[in-house]
Formats: structure tokens, sequence, C-alpha cells
């Protein structure tokens, strides 16, 4: 039996966030190895120095050249973030609000970009922005830190006050710039943070795109919920699991999706309109 149009097109278009989202982590991803690996330079440069002539200019020359790759990070970093936000994200929220339609039954071509849809996209992508500029923020003042923490303790060795050289060990377990810090100071490969930040941003778009499309282009009350069997609504262990289930449409836009990595999705039910016998999180 062949696959229903929609159906096919369902699994096409989240086929693409996916893809997008995995191209965009592993951008993210090798901007970032641009520190790591200026910081292994710097530090194998710097171990060789020892007191004489020269060694100050040497050391110099390479703080300056790691310097130099941090702003180049700085740089790419700031203008992915701005693409992401500026281009990415709008597309990935249309996609989504094309896919609700076809979920309806509802041509596509019911969806514009509104004075709605506008006022939407726009705090979405700025929060999302923000959120990616403060990561990138934090890794360059980690890296100048570090950057003035290499070169105080060549210093030492420069001047004779340090005949072991400099410790490389101690000083990117002070300053890692391969990982992510979160708020609770652990730390966590930068691959991996970039895929869950990323995943969470195209998911809430594309999920809003959806919401927002079944509220104003079908004047929707109800959503249906599509979700890992596990899911729970509110967060992932939440006993009031989603999958299955229909939810008004402000629940919907309250919860777009539970925790990173969900693959939440939403269905248009306007077929359900002024049903009196239906409470939020019944079965569909």
């Amino acid at each position: 039996m062949s696959t229903p149009a929609p159906v096919r097109q369902d699994r096409e278009s989240q086929t693409e966030l996916l893809a997008l989202i995995a191209l965009s982590a592993q951008r993210l991803t090798r901007d970032w190895s641009r520190l790591a690996t200026a910081q292994d330079v710097l530090l194998r440069t710097l171990e060789r120095i020892r007191p004489g002539a020269g060694a100050t200019t040497r050391a110099r020359t390479a703080i300056n050249e790691f310097n130099r790759q941090v702003a180049a990070f700085d740089r790419d970093a700031r203008a992915f973030a701005e693409r992401w936000a500026a281009t990415d994200l709008p597309a990935v929220y249309r996609n989504g609000a094309l896919q609700a339609l076809r979920r309806a039954n509802e041509a596509i071509t019911l969806f514009q970009w509104s004075v709605d849809h506008q006022a939407a996209i726009t705090p979405l992508t700025a929060t999302f922005w923000g959120d990616l500029m403060r990561r990138i923020q934090e890794a360059v003042r980690r890296a100048q830190a570090f950057s003035r923490a290499a070169q105080d303790a060549t210093r030492d060795v420069v001047l004779g006050r340090n005949h072991e050289g400099i410790d490389s060990k101690q000083l990117v377990n002070d300053h890692p710039l391969s990982t992510v810090i979160y708020a609770d100071q652990s730390r966590h490969p930068v691959a991996a943070w970039a895929h869950a930040a990323l995943s969470w941003q195209g998911v809430a778009t594309a999920n809003m795109g959806a919401v927002n499309t079944a509220r104003w282009e079908l004047d929707a009350q109800w959503m249906q919920c599509v979700d890992g069997p596990e899911c729970g609504f509110v967060s992932h262990p939440d006993t009031d699991h989603a999958d299955g289930t229909i939810r008004s449409i402000d629940e919907a836009g309250a919860y777009p999706l539970a925790h990173h990595g969900c693959i939440r999705s939403w269905i248009p039910r306007p077929d359900l309109n002024g049903r009196t016998d239906i409470e939020s999180g019944d079965p569909a």
C-alpha cells in the first residue's frame, strides 16, 4: 500500500528539519573547535620557551596568534547565530505552519507572513539568538582569560621565576575551551551542547508555527499531540503523557515541546471546535 501524500510530506518535513539541525550543529561545533585547536597550539609553543634571547618575542607572537584565532571564532560564530536566527528559524517556522495545514487537509496557501506571524517569530528568534550569543560571548571571555593566564605563566618562565616551564595541564583545567559550562558548573562537549540547543530551538520554532497557524488560519480550539510514547506533557518524567492526546490551543502554545531532544509535533483539530464533551488531555 502506498503511503498517503500528507504522511510522506510530514516525514520529509521532519527529515529536513533534523538534517538542518544536524548540519547547523556541525557548523557551530567546527567554529568552536577553532578555540581548542588554538589553545593546544599555543601551549605546545609556550612549553618550549625558556629564558634567553628572543623568548619574549616568541611568546608574544604565539599569544597574538591565539588572540587572532579567538577573534576569528567570535566573528564566525556571531555570523552563524545571525544567519540561524534571521534565515533558518523563519524558514523552520514556515515549514511547521505548512505541515500543520497539510495535516489538517487544508491548502498550504492559507499561510502568509501576516502581521500576527511576524509578531510571533520576531521575539522567538530574538530570544534564541540571545541564547546563542551569550554562549559565544562566554566562550570568548574564557578564551581571553586563558590568554592572560598563559601570558602570566610564560612571563614567570622567561624571567627565571619558574624553571619547570608552564603547567599546560593546569591551564587547560582552569580554562577549558573544548566544553560548554552549564549553570551548575558541569562541563559538556561542544558538539553535544550545540545539537541539544539547536534541536530545542528548531523544534520549538516549527511547533509554534504549527500552533499559531492552527489558531489564526484555521480558528482551531484543539490540537492533537504527537510525541514519544513515554514523554510527559510538561516535562519528560511528567506522568501526564502527551502522545495521542487532545490539548487546548493555549496549552499547545504553552508547551510546544517538553525537553531537549523532544520529538513532539502537533496536528490541528478544527473539526473538534464547539465540542463540550472534551477536556484537555483526553485521548484523541
